[in-house]
């Protein structure tokens, strides 16, 4: 039997170790001897509380759990952005770093076109900007040292794409590029970097997966696969591996030799003509480099004149055509040609695109100049649509280079690329991928690099940024395929100012930037032959790019999970791409067919996984399109008398003027008024469309949370709110619909947003979603203090408060009319779920003063009439509160909670 491998003198650090995978990591590293640095901010799966209100405890847990079992570990709880300081914290207690297992990771799942900026952000500043900090950090140490692994973790969103993943799938491929480039230049020094694509139950994971699936694909399937990697005896570098349920393989690059034309013959229609020899994969390689452009040049020099078949049929004649970066080389030339083919041509560059777009009018065609920079992507598109009333050819083609090996790169090297190429393809496709989906047409070619697609040393910023468009590209891809959008990234090889840098001047000569224009217009022509494919084209050549697999290791899962020795003695199966096996996995479900196939072999989850037995896919993908739709706008308008008339159901009397005479100074609104737009909104989907069996009698109002955006709450005004579905949680006998609103004043300022949880009774069983996500505040469990309240509160109702409050705006008849309370199974009409919220919220709002949120449970019914007794205890800036029917001693609200508003005066 092999030798134990062992981590003994080593120092690991491991990102984001509190929780699943990093904790795995962690435990099993310094159970074989190393000493390890446990990192985790505490923070949610969605980063809403990145800014530091996460439990840092986490780390401690894990600390606590290794040092119990003999090894040696220490916590640090900063944010990945602030990756010196981790790395300090592993030189402070062990001097060293030999390790660095980049695994800290956040989800905002959401279609490009509901996406917003801080959606963009928040993922790419966790993921990308995280690993380069933490790696520049370990960076000197290990390049001293000559040693060093690092493992990055992207995913199979980032591989293939994914739909309503575009940020994280960017995010994710920026990764592979990234350690691409961090391999090249650190072979040399002994360090490797390596690339994990795992499957693995997780927070992240535990609001799509079924819990026989978190049970299966639990962390420690994952953990030999790291082991084998990070230890010194593993030399494998640059790599990308995938590993889940006890199937472990590695994945490469595979490149078509491709069509050759002479350059000068290269049109679009030629490319269109040929797409077959372009997608041949006979003869394909499997590069780690960029092709030798000057080779096929030579060879195109030998080929005899050759023009399109059919003539030239690709035109752009009453098309509208956005090319950024367009001010000289690559940019330049794209406009030059799509306004010879007959489009309007928008030339956007920061400097130059007044010459080029009047280059284009001199030479008979349309053209307007935009002079802004692709990081006012909306501006751009906007003035295009302005001026010509539609946009139907993005090319994102801006950029610009700052080189530097990683040990030298800057803060600004490094953000100002990403900025341009990432997050700017990012900002103008955002702008005009919702006008593309309403004209039902689109074509957008992102313009990447073999840089970032291979790697390339003293480019880790712009390898990061190019291989993010390409993960971007093919969930953007997927996003706009039933809306005639078509989407395609381009490597291309080509002399232009930026490349003659780095080049020698004959090679920048010899591959002119009007070689690869006309692959350009084919992808971006009426019947394009692809999307979501990545092209590679220069001199008169053009190659398609793709992955290949190796078949790889399953391992029993009925036997457990392998030994890392195990894996060591597997690993050259694992890399074998010679035994004929090797396939092409080009979406998530081929990328996940020999871990699913895996655990297929086990029969109790063959039963469990089969269609018709647990998964109805309908709804599933009913509720993935409901998520996707866009809202639809509703108006409230309001003035003293509404607030007047809230107040007065809320229990206010004729003595208290602030809440019931509009001439008060202090004339104001309960903040639980916050939910009264939402009886106004509508949403694009139906309840009964995303749950099997619904039936209205059997729904109930389930929890409520509700945050004030804007203080003080203004007391009369036109406010528009917005609905979406934001989960649907499969209980088994019930289901869980949890629907978000956002409210906004005339001027777009952010009033309210709320969400509501509905419980529906027979309405589950269909596969889906198992467990609520964690949304923060929203869905905190506020369980109550064992000590005595703090301050009880009770009130008693009036038996007509129902009718009042229904004229707010819930009309539900279950409130007034005996008869239809009857058929729900109560004997009387019950009060509103809300108005028993919303005197409660005054109990809390009375006592302790104004909150900036409150979520409660509905956990029974009250009649108008009975008195309610709300009991609250204080921790710190929270109130935890419950409360009960007097005359009945049963529970009508539980596990509620408010958050002060630091310096609010109480009523």
């Amino acid at each position: 039997m092999a030798s134990q491998l062992r981590y003994d003198n080593q120092v690991a650090i491991v990102t984001g170790a509190g929780n699943g995978l990093g904790k795995q990591y962690a435990k099993f590293l310094a159970a074989r001897g190393a000493k390890v640095v446990v990192n985790d901010l505490g923070g949610t799966f969605n980063g809403n509380d990145a800014g530091g209100r996460g439990d840092s405890k986490v780390a401690d847990v894990v600390v606590k759990e290794i040092r119990d079992a003999g090894g040696v570990a220490v916590a640090n709880y900063d944010a990945v952005q602030n990756g010196d300081r981790i790395v300090k914290t592993a030189i402070d207690a062990f001097g060293r770093v030999d390790i660095l297992i980049n695994n800290a990771g956040i989800l905002r799942d959401i279609t490009l076109r509901n996406m917003k900026l801080e959606d963009w952000d928040r993922i790419v500043d966790v993921h990308v900007h995280g690993a380069f900090k933490t790696a520049r950090a370990a960076w000197p140490y290990m390049r001293k040292q000559k040693y060093g692994r690092i493992i990055n973790t992207s995913s199979s969103s980032g591989l293939f794409g994914n739909f309503g993943q575009s940020n994280y799938a960017a995010a994710k491929m920026a990764l592979v590029g990234f350690s691409e480039t961090l391999a090249k230049e650190g072979a040399k020094y002994n360090i490797t970097c390596n690339v994990l694509a795992p499957g693995a139950a997780s927070r992240l994971t535990q609001t799509v997966w079924t819990q026989d699936m978190m049970d299966v694909m639990k962390p420690d399937w994952v953990v030999p696969l790291v082991g084998v990697l990070v230890n010194e005896k593993c030399h494998e570098n640059g790599s990308i591996f995938e590993a889940a349920a006890g199937h472990y393989s590695k994945i490469r690059w595979e490149r078509s030799k491709g069509f050759l034309a002479r350059p000068e013959d290269l049109t679009a229609d030629l490319v269109l003509e040929n797409w077959g020899k372009v997608v041949n994969w006979a003869g394909a390689e499997h590069p780690n480099e960029t092709a030798n452009v000057l080779q096929f040049l030579d060879e195109a020099k030998k080929l005899p004149k050759t023009s399109a078949q059919a003539g030239n049929r690709v035109n752009f004649s009453g098309r509208v055509v956005l090319v950024t970066g367009a001010g000289a080389g690559l940019g330049r030339a794209y406009s030059l040609h799509f306004a010879q083919l007959g489009a309007k041509v928008a030339v956007n560059d920061v400097k130059n695109a007044e010459k080029v777009a009047n280059e284009i009018k001199a030479r008979g065609g349309e053209a307007i100049a935009i002079a802004l920079s692709v990081e006012d992507g909306a501006s751009i598109v906007k003035k295009v649509v302005d001026t010509y009333g539609r946009i139907d050819v993005v090319v994102n083609n801006a950029g610009i280079l700052g080189d530097k090996a990683f040990a030298n790169m800057t803060d600004e090297q490094w953000y100002s690329v990403m900025n341009i190429h990432l997050r700017g393809t990012y900002l103008v496709t955002r702008a005009a991928f919702p006008i593309m989906l309403k004209q039902k047409y689109g074509r957008i070619v992102n313009i990447t690099s073999t840089s970032g697609v291979y790697g390339n040393f003293g480019q880790a910023n712009y390898a990061a940024a190019k291989c993010g468009i390409v993960g971007f590209t093919k969930t953007i891809a997927r996003e706009g395929a039933k809306y005639n959008i078509v989407v395609n990234s381009l490597a291309p090889t080509a002399g232009t100012n930026m490349t003659r840098t780095v080049w020698p001047e004959k090679v920048v000569e010899a591959v002119r930037p009007e070689y690869v224009a006309p692959v350009v217009a084919a992808l971006c022509s009426e019947k394009p032959p692809a999307t979501g494919q990545l092209v590679e084209s220069g001199g008169g050549w053009v190659a398609v790019t793709r992955w290949q697999r190796a078949r790889g290791v399953d391992f029993d899962i009925e036997k457990g999970v392998p030994s890392v020795e195990q894996l060591a003695e597997t690993f050259p199966e694992i890399c074998n791409f010679d035994n004929g096996k090797a396939d092409n996995p080009e979406d998530p479900q081929d990328g996940n067919k020999y871990s699913m196939g895996n655990v297929m072999k086990v029969p109790k989850f063959a039963e469990a996984l089969s269609p018709g037995k647990s998964v109805n896919r309908k709804y599933i993908a009913k509720i993935n399109e409901a998520i996707s739709m866009k809202p639809i706008k509703s108006t409230y308008t309001y003035d003293d008398r509404e607030v007047i008339l809230y107040n007065l159901s809320m229990g206010a009397h004729r003595t208290d003027l602030d809440l019931v005479y509009e001439g008060s100074p202090n004339f104001q609104v309960l903040p639980t008024f916050g939910i009264v737009p939402t009886y106004f909104s509508t949403t694009p989907w139906q309840v009964k469309d995303i749950v099997p069996n619904y039936d209205q009698r059997m729904l109930l109002h389930g929890e409520q949370y509700l945050e004030i955006k804007q203080f003080p709450i203004p007391t009369s005004g036109t406010l528009t709110t917005e609905a979406h579905l934001v989960e649907v949680v499969d209980k088994g006998n019930a289901a869980l619909v949890r629907r978000g609103a956002t409210t906004v004043d005339s001027a777009g300022r952010p009033v309210f947003y709320n969400e509501s949880v509905s419980f529906i009774r027979g309405a589950g069983n269909f596969g889906g979603q198992r467990k609520p996500s964690d949304r923060g505040a929203a869905t905190a469990l506020n369980a109550a203090p064992s000590r005595t309240p703090d301050k009880v509160v009770e009130e008693k109702t009036s038996e007509d408060l129902a009718a009042i409050y229904r004229l707010l705006g819930d009309r539900n008849p279950l409130h007034i009319d005996p008869k239809f309370s009857a058929v729900g199974g109560f004997k009387d009409p019950i009060l509103h779920g809300l108005a028993t919220f919303g005197i409660t919220g005054k109990h809390v709002f009375q006592a302790y003063g104004p909150f900036k949120n409150i979520k409660v449970r509905f956990s029974g019914t009250v009649l108008p009439g009975q008195t309610i007794v709300t009991e609250m205890w204080k921790e710190g800036g929270k109130i935890v509160y419950q409360a009960k029917v007097k005359e009945t001693g049963k529970s009508c609200i539980s596990n509620a909670a408010v958050e002060l508003l630091q310096g609010g005066s109480k009523l």
